[in-house]
């Protein structure tokens, strides 16, 4: 007998590599399995129990299994609970044991852990025995998991304390699935089970088939976990078939509280023989590992898919690996946890008086696109869940920001983590009357649909007229006992503010509801809007932060470790919507970030016109999403436009007064006007930053000497370049030139060496521009002088070679507008030689000192230049 089934599994695996490349290879595998089940089926009653293949020496008869939670260790004085989960064919004692019976969990973990509790769960998971099979699914062993930790921690009185899960296969499956379980309990049902997710701090996935990759579907992932062991029970086989799509479904359901855990990827490194006789990669690395997770790691066993859980020795390197990460996660979780469990106290301190079940609507927001994997932003969730705490009373945040930091997602991040607060959330799109009032509409159909009762609602939800739709719902609001609520009212781009009535500007306030209790919670760009409290939400700080969507985005991993990837990151400047952007074309094409960071510097506009639109953002483009900014500002104020145009040609850090009143006798009409005094300027500058463009320094200035400045994020800047501009504006690059030019200060300034920094990184904008045209051929005399005093700002900062640079441009620059012996000309071929000098480079120095000499006498002076020559000629000595 033992033969004839040798036979039947060779038979089925020829068969399954047959239909590899003809059919579905999952259904393949899947029927190859039911024929064997059926063949032993038909001769069971004759033979002996199949015994289990050599590589699942995890496997176990059904009689054997162990179910529920089992304490591998007490620990001494425990502070954290360490969960491990088996996988299919498991077993919670087996599966962690090696073939001479060390079992690290027991053996070895306690001596380099003595203050954790150890627990082991097992369930029936046996998928090749006759007498009996678990017919619970995936699901349902999830709920189980949950409960059975339930009781265990309330029974010891530890259901506070942190959790760290160690699962293995698709025992991670399972995890993931008793997590989102967790997470969707409420008060009144099965409250006790929020515990779970609350209290976990860490998951070690080990060799867990999150997901498809490198070509193999998600529902074959599945098989090849089952296919390790002989056969697989005909229900689960069915189940892991049609699972395919559920597992979809759960990466959906998970990624939104994935980022509430420190986790770890486990991959194997080894292929595993199977029952069918082939060796393979049972869960490959493209499957085991989640890419761009937050606070993900990728970890690499060297082991295949059985006995990657199973170590020997502490000596062991992949003991080494999966022991210190839970000593980590041990020493940070307490903390961590316990600020949870504080937050979760005060939010059952204000559900206290829960709201009437008659005013509740499912909470979802399915009017604007979720990003996959929201990044960051705690702090200002913190802050929006700590303005608008309930007390009875109305509370409104206003969240303001540049467009594209990511004002909506963090809107949608703080309703989506304090959903159990409110009795229903409304997003409403607000950047126009027309647009609010159909948000209104939709609102209008959430409610009727989930109260079927309200009748006056149903017709009003199908009909058409808006005005109607908003009232009904602002009255909905506005019951006494409806105080629960939360509107987000995103986008309001274009509020109506004393002393601006432009075109396209309401009042939002006549569209709020009337009644003084819910939250309402605002985003705009305008930082002049006070209808509550503001929350400012400017470019991450983080650039780990940054990595983790560029990464995601991308879908290129390892990005944290490639510097070409930091220094894209560091040119995009922690805004989210110039990170999607780029990791959306860095996903289509095969382009590596170093050439991207090329294209974005030297053919922006076009780089930003090719790239694939961003469903997550309104505005969808980068070179598109400041232009209703730019609308704006040219309404309330033509000098505030300009100011855009000309900072383009100056560094976008620190532009202030003081450096553009220098040459206001040479500009033009409305520079004049700009830089006619203090005042003139702030008021134009301020209308940029109403709409975020533009924002006060922090960091520049140089105390009482000159006023502080502004600055504008990068990206904005190179907006204002290829947008704002279009094309080369010489004259306008002429004038920054000059203002930088003349506002190097003179050495008889006090501190002019503190002074002379200030205006450094304008001189490298200017120096940048100048290297594009050549020399000779700037044909404003003014700018002579200011590439001069370039010169001497990058002497006095030990920046030789760029003087150098200047001051040969500035040379070659006045010979020809005066000639080789003006005044001016021989000043720089003074500054030349002295600067010679100082390179050692003595023969051009002392050509400087001669040819200045041999002009001296020509024109029988003695007196214009002596001091020069004398300079030089001291300078050359002190080198000899």
């Amino acid at each position: 007998m033992r033969l004839s089934l040798a036979t039947a599994l060779s038979r089925d695996a020829a068969g399954l590599c047959l239909h590899h490349t003809t059919v579905n290879p999952v259904l393949s595998y899947m029927s190859a399995m039911r024929r064997l089940l059926q063949f032993r089926s038909k001769n069971s009653k004759a033979e002996d129990p199949l015994e289990p293949s050599a590589s699942s020496v995890s496997a176990e008869p059904a009689a054997a299994v162990v179910l529920g939670l089992q304490v591998v260790a007490e620990g001494i004085e425990p502070i954290v609970d360490i969960v491990a989960i088996h996988g299919l064919n498991g077993h919670c004692e087996k599966t962690w044991t090696t073939s001479d019976g060390v079992n690290w969990l027991r053996d070895l973990l306690p001596h380099d852990l003595p203050n954790v509790r150890v627990l082991s769960w097992g369930y029936d998971a046996n998928t090749h025995s006759r007498s009996r099979v678990s017919c619970q699914y995936l699901f349902d062993h999830a709920r189980t998991l949950v409960s059975d930790l339930c009781l265990e921690r309330q029974v010891t009185q530890t259901n506070k304390r942190p959790i760290v899960f160690v699962a293995h296969s698709l025992g991670g499956i399972i995890v993931k699935s008793a997590l989102i379980h967790s997470d969707a309990a409420r008060h009144g049902a099965l409250e006790e089970h929020c515990s779970i997710k609350l209290s976990t701090y860490g998951i070690m996935f080990m060799g867990t088939p999150h997901q498809g990759g490198s070509g193999v579907a998600l529902g074959r992932l599945m098989v090849n976990v089952a296919s390790v062991f002989v056969a697989a029970d005909d229900r689960l086989l069915q189940h892991l078939e049609r699972d395919s799509e559920w597992l979809q479904q759960q990466l959906g359901q998970y990624a939104p509280i994935s980022s509430h855990f420190v986790t770890k990827f486990a991959f194997e490194e080894y292929a595993t023989p199977t029952a069918l006789g082939q060796s393979i990669m049972i869960v490959p690395r493209a499957s085991a590992v989640v890419p761009g997770a937050a606070d993900g790691e990728p970890i690499a066993i060297h082991a295949d898919h059985i006995n990657m859980v199973k170590f020997g020795l502490k000596s062991d390197p992949g003991y080494k690996t999966v022991s210190g990460h839970p000593r980590v996660m041990a020493r940070n979780a307490g903390d961590a946890i316990g600020g949870q469990w504080d937050t979760q106290g005060r939010v059952d301190a204000g559900l206290s008086n829960e709201p009437i079940k008659s005013f509740t609507v499912q909470s979802s927001v399915p009017e604007v696109s979720h990003v996959e994997r929201f990044v960051g932003r705690d702090e200002e969730i913190d802050k929006i869940h700590e303005e608008l705490q309930y007390d009875g009373s109305r509370k409104t945040v206003v969240v303001h920001g540049l467009g594209g930091m990511g004002k909506t997602q963090l809107a949608l991040a703080y309703a989506l983590r304090h959903r159990d607060q409110y009795s229903a959330v409304f997003w409403v799109n607000s950047k126009d009357v027309d647009t609010l009032k159909q948000g209104y509409a939709t609102a209008a159909k959430r409610i009727f649909c989930d109260h079927p009762s309200l009748i006056h609602l149903k017709a009003i939800a199908g009909g058409s007229d808006l005005d109607e739709a908003m009232e009904a719902v602002k009255r909905w609001l506005s019951k006494s006992q409806n105080d629960r609520w939360l509107i987000i009212y995103d986008n309001y781009d274009t509020p109506k503010l004393p002393g601006c009535d432009d075109a396209g500007t309401f009042n939002i306030r006549p569209f709020l509801p009337e009644a003084h209790h819910g939250a309402v919670l605002i985003t705009t760009r305008s930082s002049q809007l006070r209808l509550g409290s503001l929350v400012a939400v400017k470019k991450m700080q983080n650039i780990e932060h940054s990595l983790e969507i560029l990464s995601h985005a991308s879908g290129r991993n390892g990005l944290g470790s490639d510097p070409n990837a930091r220094e894209l990151a560091q040119e995009l400047d922690g805004l989210p919507l110039a990170l999607a952007t780029a990791g959306a074309y860095l996903y289509q094409v095969s382009t590596s970030l170093a050439d991207y960071l090329q294209l974005y510097r030297k053919s922006w506009l076009r780089l930003q016109q090719k790239t694939p639109q961003l469903l997550s953002y309104e505005d969808r483009a980068l070179y598109s999403t400041w232009d209703v900014s730019l609308a704006h500002v040219k309404q309330r104020s033509e000098l505030a436009a300009k100011v855009l145009q000309l900072w383009a040609y100056f560094d976008n850090q620190d532009v202030w007064f003081e450096l553009l009143q220098e040459c206001r006798q040479d500009g033009p009409e409305w520079f004049s006007e700009l830089t006619e005094d203090q005042l003139s300027f702030d008021e134009a500058v301020r209308v940029l930053c109403d709409h975020a463009l533009v924002e006060t320094n922090t960091t520049y200035g140089d105390g009482n000497v000159e006023s502080r400045g502004y600055s504008m994020h990068g990206c904005v800047h190179s907006w204002t370049m290829h947008v704002v501009n279009n094309r080369w504006d010489a004259r306008l690059a002429r004038i920054a030139l000059s203002c930088i030019g003349l506002h190097v200060p003179d050495h008889n300034r006090p501190q002019y060496w503190v002074v002379e920094q200030r205006p450094l990184r304008h001189a490298n904008r200017c120096r940048a521009f100048l290297r594009t045209r050549p020399a000779g051929q700037d044909d404003d005399k003014s700018m002579h002088g200011a590439i001069h005093n370039l010169g001497m700002l990058y002497v006095d900062q030990g920046k030789l070679d760029e003087a150098e640079e200047m001051y040969q441009r500035a040379l070659q620059g006045k010979e020809k507008a005066w000639g080789p012996e003006h005044t001016s000309t021989l000043d720089t071929v003074n500054n030349l030689g002295l600067l010679y000098a100082d390179l050692r480079r003595l023969d051009e120095a002392e050509r400087c000192t001669s040819g200045r000499c041999k002009a001296k006498r020509r024109h029988g002076d003695q007196s214009t230049h002596q001091h020069l020559t004398r300079s030089t000629t001291w300078a050359i000595s002190t080198q000899v």
